[in-house]
């Protein structure tokens, strides 16, 4: 597993990418949410109540690190990451700088 930071607007979020194979398994996390990568259950994280969403990458077939997920399509935000203004259609930076 890989561990890096992303630096937002108003502060650092820590980045996750974890080989799986073929394929990562990469998110971003905030203190108060997360944005990730289509393997991500976001409907699942709403029953904690915690804001989460899924991208699509912008180009290329997969997600396949942190700048993949900056710059991804969010697909799907579930109740807690729409109320604090998350939609999909926004890049997963737009998304991160509203957790």
């Amino acid at each position: 597993m890989e561990q890096v930071e992303v630096q937002l607007t108003r502060k650092v979020a820590k980045g996750y990418i974890i080989p799986l194979g073929p394929a990562n398994l990469v998110a971003v996390m905030t203190d108060a949410g997360m944005v990730g990568c289509g393997a991500f259950d976001v409907a699942a994280l709403d029953s904690f109540s915690y804001p989460a969403a899924k991208v699509r990458p912008a180009i290329g077939p997969s997600i396949v690190d942190t700048d993949d997920i900056l710059k991804g399509i969010v697909k799907e935000a579930n109740r807690s990451a729409s109320g604090r203004g998350i939609r999909t259609g926004m890049t997963g930076r737009q998304a991160l700088e509203l957790l």
